[in-house]
């Protein structure tokens, strides 16, 4: 019996299936973001292999050279993880990993380069209008870094920041967007309304301790402040304190509308948008904050006080509180909002 001939139908075989490939927009996001790493990673790798480049003469980075491999190697694998995110948001099947798999890393990612986003560029107009440059406040203070560091690796973090936050916002519409449809007026109580009234209301407790303290230091005063920070106070210390009001503060009012569905005629994108960025840059740069200083990189007078540190447990928990409210709401949204009818 002779065979039927091959069909044109014949199914490809998955070997040889071609995987969709990301849209224009998406890849040169993706290669923004790992573009925008080379510089960071670059000097972390020449520090690690003994490389002086843009360490002065007299830094503390050289009195602690076990420490800073160590933590010079850490670093290299964060801004790697920015690397591994932007591919991983590009993927086809990324859309079916389990959700915190690509919320969370990147809710990371956003809560340590918003800050630097938003304060850099102020920092530069700010010590324009100064007439000063980015140097310590007190002369006798011993340079960090080279103050060309600052620009190559802060403008790199501008652009990783914007590169993966737009890559996750158009991963997040494509999976989840029918999350953030509609206005605040419009949601309805919810199952987990009073866990997301209680989170709310702690969150602004917690926030009044470290919104007073940067209040403090942002208008002049030095009370809970180390020496070292006290003598370092240049416009640049006053615009990262101001920028920390305003990722609290952002933090707090992203949670109140989303738990007391306040500002009602507010798209509901508004409150998650200042959840998201205000919990992150708040839990993420009070943890880093807090971290830092064990790395041994710096003088005595550096150290954090008890009134820093309890400053920067204050910024944790309010960005924790507020990541979990907005998390049982979208979870709990995501769950009831009608699907969108197929295109």
């Amino acid at each position: 019996m002779t065979p039927p001939p091959a069909s044109a139908a014949t199914p490809v075989p998955a070997s040889r299936a071609t995987v969709p490939r990301p849209d224009p927009r998406r890849r040169l996001l993706r290669s923004v973001a790992i573009v925008a790493c080379v510089p960071y990673i670059g000097l972390k790798a020449a520090w690690l292999a003994g490389s002086r480049v843009g360490i002065p003469q007299g830094s503390p980075l050289l009195e602690h050279r076990a420490t800073m491999a160590v933590a010079n190697a850490l670093s290299v694998l964060l801004d790697a993880a920015v690397i591994v995110l932007a591919v991983l948001l590009t993927r086809p099947r990324a859309r079916t990993a389990p959700a915190w798999a690509a919320v969370f890393p990147v809710w990371v990612g956003t809560g340590l380069l918003a800050p630097i986003t938003a304060g850099y560029p102020l920092q530069l107009v700010a010590d324009a209008l100064a007439g000063s440059g980015a140097g310590p406040a007190d002369p006798g203070r011993r340079p960090f870094l080279d103050a060309w560091v600052f620009g190559v690796v802060y403008t790199g973090f501008i652009m990783q920041g914007l590169a993966l936050g737009a890559l996750f916002a158009l991963y997040a519409r494509d999976r989840w967007g029918r999350v953030w449809r509609g206005r605040v007026g419009d949601l309805p109580a919810g199952a987990t309304g009073a866990a997301r009234r209680a989170c709310a209301g702690g969150a602004a407790l917690a926030a009044l301790l470290p919104l007073g303290t940067h209040l403090v230091w942002v208008l002049g005063g030095t009370a809970g402040l180390s020496s070292g920070r006290a003598a370092d106070r240049t416009s640049d210390f006053y615009v990262m304190e101001a920028v920390a009001i305003g990722f609290l503060l952002a933090a707090v009012t992203g949670g109140w509308l989303l738990a007391f569905r306040r500002g009602r005629t507010l798209p509901v994108a508004v409150p998650l948008t200042l959840a998201w960025l205000g919990s992150g840059g708040a839990a993420c740069w009070g943890g880093w904050l807090a971290l830092a200083p064990l790395g041994g990189n710096g003088d005595l007078g550096d150290l954090p006080t008890q009134p820093m540190n309890l400053t920067y447990a204050g910024q944790l928990v309010t960005g924790v509180l507020v990541a979990a409210l907005g998390a049982h709401f979208c979870a709990e949204r995501y769950a009831e909002a009608p699907k969108r009818p197929p295109a």
